[in-house]
């Protein structure tokens, strides 16, 4: 009876080892590997965001300072009947 007892007890021990080398620590590796790639994309979308803002920013800004400078070229007149 020992010697069932003891292959039944190894027989576990090799399930609870395959479970934990094969299923276990590949999940855990797996899931901190996507973690990580959506925390780079996120940064990555931010990055863009600011570049785009950035951008707007200044196209605003141009097309405010050209608006400034054709208003100050320009003269307005009333026409004469």
């Amino acid at each position: 009876m020992n010697i069932f007892r003891l292959a039944f007890e190894l027989f576990i021990l090799y399930l609870v080892y395959k479970l934990v080398f094969e299923l276990i620590i590949p999940v855990a590796k797996t899931t901190k590997q996507v973690k990580k790639q959506f925390v780079d994309m996120n940064a990555q979308m931010q990055e863009k965001m600011n570049q785009q803002q950035n951008n707007a920013y200044n196209a605003t800004t141009k097309t405010s300072a050209q608006q400034k400078n054709k208003s100050d070229d320009y003269i307005e007149f009333e026409e004469v009947k």
